[in-house]
């Protein structure tokens, strides 16, 4: 017997045992081959929608559903009941994605602009959750279209237009599977550049400045900037190490981030340009398991100015983040990797989700996504992962 499809939607003010007065209604219709094909829900301050789509047998008018629906006293207290028919043409084929938009605060003329962009690729937005209402403002929602390759394209021009962090990810069950989190260390994790702190103890802070400054728009290849900024270390007394790392200043949520990652299963990474000796303390604090920086060659207590071992550059931020989700034991489209500068390209590029984290243009070129906000755990978002689960103890 061939069968029609009614989306039913329960609205008004919510209150204890709607929900199992619908489900009674649509189960007494079992006789008519009633099944339940998708539910949704959203509860905004006491105001409640709930929608339930059902297929049943041709015979079943949308009248004969509302009856049934009625006779469970769902119907009065301000709530009402629309029993609608479904065609075809009601419903967008194509893939879904998760578009997470972030910004200090989200206006209606920038949902505007998103949404419009939705309409001009006849997508539709199936889901709203409100991720985060400070110290940012973060939507997740759920799209549904045919274009996907344009859509993400016209979304991140709009966004940028409209000053949005935006994210544009596939949906599915594998965001919540376990993720490696891999981070950059200077000015990511850490509010301030370990080399320019031992450069200030050496007195070369003018000279080592524009070198990382060069490094880091990619001016200059990373692994010849490096050799140059430790040879102008040459001389310091090894000591000058724990006085660097006490001066260290962890990025405003780096701790929120990390201990949520650790709560809810995910593993947390720190690849560095930086050093072993001023970092691997910090992380053994941290309870970051997975360091991966250069380390300094020492001699009798001093610096020589030279490094000790390869140089941790641009390929080899991306060898450890592979190397790191192979010791996990987690597929690379569940790695995600937070940077700042040119020599995390790489390392953004190979992850799953590359976020360039108030970086310089040319890392924002290569990311999946942009954080301009001065919050590390804004990343967390992009996991869909709430502020209220980030606050949970």
């Amino acid at each position: 017997m061939s069968s029609s499809t009614f989306l039913v939607t329960v609205s008004g003010p919510d209150r204890i045992g709607v929900g199992a007065e619908l489900f009674a209604a649509l189960a007494a219709l079992e006789e008519h081959h009633a099944n339940v094909t998708d539910v949704a829900q959203i509860t905004i301050r006491g105001a409640l929608v709930l929608c339930a789509e059902i297929n049943v047998d041709d015979a079943v008018t949308s009248s004969r559903i509302h009856d049934v629906i009625a006779n469970y006293h769902i119907v009065g207290e301000g709530i009402t009941v629309s029993v609608e028919p479904v065609t075809p043409s009601d419903v967008v084929h194509g893939g879904r994605l998760l578009v997470t938009l972030l910004a200090p605060s989200i206006s209606a003329r920038q949902l505007d602009a998103i949404f419009s962009t939705f309409a001009k690729h006849d997508s539709t937005c199936e889901r709203i959750v409100h991720l985060a209402s400070y110290p940012v403002d973060c939507y997740e929602l759920v799209v549904q279209g045919r274009s996907q390759a344009e859509l993400r394209e016209d979304l991140a021009t709009v966004a940028k237009q409209w000053g949005l962090d935006l994210a544009v990810q596939r949906a599915g069950l594998h965001r919540r599977a376990k993720h490696l989190v891999v981070m950059d260390a200077d000015s990511t994790l850490l509010q301030d550049e370990v080399i320019d702190l031992l450069a200030d103890a050496c007195g070369c802070v003018e000279e080592v400045s524009k070198i990382t400054d060069a490094a880091m728009s990619g001016e200059i290849d990373f692994a010849e900037s490096l050799r140059r900024r430790v040879a102008l270390l040459a001389g310091l007394p090894e000591s000058v190490i724990d006085d660097v790392r006490a001066k260290l200043r962890l990025t405003p949520g780096a701790r929120t981030l990390l201990r949520t990652l650790h709560r809810l299963g995910y593993v947390p990474a720190v690849v560095s340009g930086g050093f072993v000796e001023v970092l691997a303390p910090l992380m053994a604090e941290l309870h970051v398991d997975y360091l991966e920086a250069n380390r300094l060659e020492i001699r009798d207590g001093v610096l020589t100015g030279k490094l000790a071992a390869p140089i941790v550059d641009r390929a080899g931020k991306a060898r450890a983040l592979e190397r790191f989700a192979q010791e996990v034991g987690v597929p690379l489209e569940q790695t995600v990797a937070v940077g700042d500068g040119a020599n995390d390209i790489d390392m953004i590029s190979v992850a799953g989700l590359g976020i360039a984290f108030n970086a310089k243009p040319v890392v924002q070129e290569h990311a999946d996504t942009a954080l301009s906000v001065p919050y590390l755990d804004a990343v967390l978002y992009f996991l869909g992962i709430s502020r209220e689960e980030i606050e949970t103890q």
